[in-house]
Formats: structure tokens, sequence, C-alpha cells
């Protein structure tokens, strides 16, 4: 078998090399996760500021955080920026989203060339299907009073 992983001359990888190869591959992708959450959430609190100030008076005080610094502005001069802060924002997240699928589609090819299944405890896939329909139960919730 020792043979084997070096004899062709292609890739002389050993289990050890893929294990870690793919464990970071499966670090980027939960990265990725992680960072388009993130900003998701940014995009989500924009979206509150621009409905929150928009029925307001364009006159009107607001104050704005800038590298740190906390600066007295008016709505409409506030406003634009938010929009173009939100949409610069939508379209890194959808890039992120981008680089995810390719993350994935790489993760998918490494794990077919390489024959990697990922074990999941000692249960079978009966089990795990089973215990999926369990969880997903556990998450209806009925009303208060009633049995």
């Amino acid at each position: 078998m020792a043979s084997r992983a070096g004899g062709d001359g292609k890739e002389p990888i050993n289990e050890q090399v893929v294990a870690n190869t793919y464990a970071n591959m499966r670090t980027e992708m939960n990265q990725l996760y992680t960072k388009i959450t993130e900003l998701e959430m940014e995009v989500s609190e924009h979206s509150l500021v621009v409905g929150a100030i928009e029925p307001l008076d364009p006159t009107r005080r607001c104050y704005r955080m800038i590298g740190g610094v906390l600066v007295e502005r008016t709505i409409k001069e506030v406003l634009p920026a938010v929009h173009r802060n939100k949409e610069g924002l939508e379209e890194v997240v959808s890039r992120m989203k981008e680089a995810l699928e390719k993350k994935k589609k790489e993760i998918t090819e490494f794990e077919l060339k390489y024959k990697i299944r990922i074990r999941k405890g000692d249960g079978n896939a009966e089990e795990d299907v089973t215990m999926k329909e369990a969880s997903a139960q556990g998450v209806l919730v009925g009303p208060a009073g009633g049995q």
C-alpha cells in the first residue's frame, strides 16, 4: 500500500496529508459560512436603520459613526451613504456565496477523488433519519394552555 501511494508519480500523498488538506478545506468553508452570516446581519442592521430614518424629516439631525468617530449630519446626508453601504454589503455577500459554492464543489470533488466518507457516530443512515425527524418534531410548539 505504501508503494501505491507514491508509485504513480502524480501525487505522492499519504492519508495524513489528505486528512489535513480535507480538514483545512472544511475549515475554510466554515469560515465562509461565518463571514456570510456576519455580513447578512450587517445588511439586516442597515435595513433597520433605513426603515427607521426614511420616514423622518430629511433636515432632522442624526449621528453616524465614521471610523470610530461620532459625526453629526442630517438624514438627507446620511441616508444615501447607508443605502450605498447596504448595497455594497449585499454585493460582497453574493460574491462570498459564490465562493462558498465553489468551495463546496471543490470539497465534494476532493471527497470523491479520495473516497472520503464522514462517519457520524456508530449509527447507520436509518438512525440518522429518525434522529433528524425527532429533532424536527421538537421544534413544533403547541398552545400554552391546551393539551
